[in-house]
């Protein structure tokens, strides 16, 4: 399952993704697949010493008047998918959990799960503004317009979007650097590849995973120029069975290495059956192929959740966009296998060290898109406007893009 990464996408660049998703529209730009059953609000509670001893309250179900005295600052959660053990919405929750106990009793988070981007987001949000909530994370990009409609109305409550690009006086955004544990994986896929072919299981064609995609290739050709990648895309953000017939239909056509951009551990299940390699995405999937899985491109929201409730609890909270990567701890390429060779591990923590200190770029020219044309001049270095402008393959991802010809 972003990035998170950053947050600057009301950029020129941005026509591709804007058609996109309107070409996408009525379906979910995250997640439409079984999530079409009504939402239900889950407390945070779960049967740890970390978690809240809150009730899980239903959506429909009446919701007692705030009491007035002064009590724990209220933080929820709306995620695209279900929690599960594993992707973009486990990360997500997983990051809750270690805030809300990092701020001890003056925190209290609940969450809602298996949130649609579709009309009914907007419901879900007001429904948890209503239940005294004074801070609201949403996770997903399909969520943008309907939090800045309950924004405008809720002027004393707080909102954060993840992968967004709008903000409002009490709205501001977030994001991780995805394509830097996209562009580790490649240095790892391209030193481990026989077949020279890589192959990518691609979400929704917007600059975010295109960017992934091209830095993914980028990374193996940087250690074996010999790489290309295919790709095949789905969709959809979540939905396993599909993100299964894509990985296969890329290990028929020759790709010995797979990574996704998609939210389930089905791709790296496929490369374990059929005798392949891939990689976890969002979080660490090795369990689910223990001998396929080459290394994990995780997110860690937590920093970034621990900053903005401080933020609320502290007075200093104001509008804005961050995009954190490796740099800020956000980003990270973990549990690489015993396979993987010694020199490449060693290159990777180069490059997450560079990454850290700023000396290692990973867009830096020259950069040659698939049609052969110069897009990064040598030594030019891209800004993130560009990052979030990329609607284009660089050279060596084979085939054209959803929609181009």
């Amino acid at each position: 399952m972003k990035d998170p990464r950053r947050n600057a996408r009301a950029r020129a660049g941005l026509s591709l993704q804007s058609s996109a998703l309107r070409s996408l529209a009525p379906h979910a730009v995250r997640a439409l697949t079984t999530l079409a059953s009504l939402a239900t609000l889950t407390s945070c509670s779960k049967p740890d010493a970390s978690t809240s001893t809150a009730p899980a309250t239903s959506l429909s179900a009446p919701v007692a008047t705030a009491s007035a005295a002064p009590g724990p600052l209220k933080v929820s959660f709306v995620y695209v998918g279900p929690v599960g053990d594993a992707g973009w919405t486990f990360a997500h929750d997983r990051a809750r959990k270690e805030a809300e106990a990092s701020f001890g009793g003056k925190v209290q988070t609940s969450f809602v799960e298996n949130v649609p981007e579709a009309a009914d987001a907007e419901r879900v949000l007001r429904d948890v503004v209503s239940q005294g909530n004074t801070l609201i994370f949403g996770t997903t990009f399909g969520y943008m317009d309907p939090m800045l409609k309950v924004a405008a109305d809720k002027k004393d409550v707080h909102f954060e979007h993840a992968t967004g690009y709008k903000t409002a006086d009490n709205l501001r955004t977030y994001d991780s650097r995805t394509y830097e544990g996209a562009y580790m994986a490649g240095v790892v896929a391209g030193a481990m590849t026989k077949s020279n072919m890589l192959g990518v299981v691609g979400s929704i064609p917007i600059p975010e995973v295109i960017r992934n995609i091209d830095s993914f290739t980028l990374g193996a050709q940087s250690v074996n120029p010999k790489v290309t990648t295919r790709v095949v895309w789905v969709n959809k953000w979540f939905d396993p069975p599909k993100e299964g017939e894509a990985a296969q239909s890329l290990m028929d056509q020759g790709a010995d290495v797979l990574m996704q951009n998609t939210d389930s551990s089905a791709v790296l299940g496929a490369a374990e059956k059929a005798g392949k390699y891939g990689f976890g995405w969002d979080s660490d999937m090795s369990k689910y192929g223990p001998k396929a899985h080459l290394g994990s491109a995780v997110i860690n929201w937590a920093p970034y959740y621990k900053k903005a409730i401080g933020d609320v609890l502290d007075g200093s909270w104001k509008t804005g966009q961050s995009w954190w990567g490796v740099k800020e701890g956000a980003i990270d390429l973990v549990a690489l296998a015993d396979s993987v060779p010694a020199p490449t591990k060693t290159k990777i923590d180069t490059i997450k060290a560079g990454l850290k200190d700023g000396s290692f770029v990973i867009w830096k020219g020259p950069v040659v898109d698939s049609s052969g044309k110069e897009v990064l001049k040598a030594g030019d270095a891209a800004d993130d406007k560009f990052l979030h402008s990329i609607n284009f393959y660089v050279k060596g991802v084979q085939g054209n893009l959803p929609g181009s010809k």
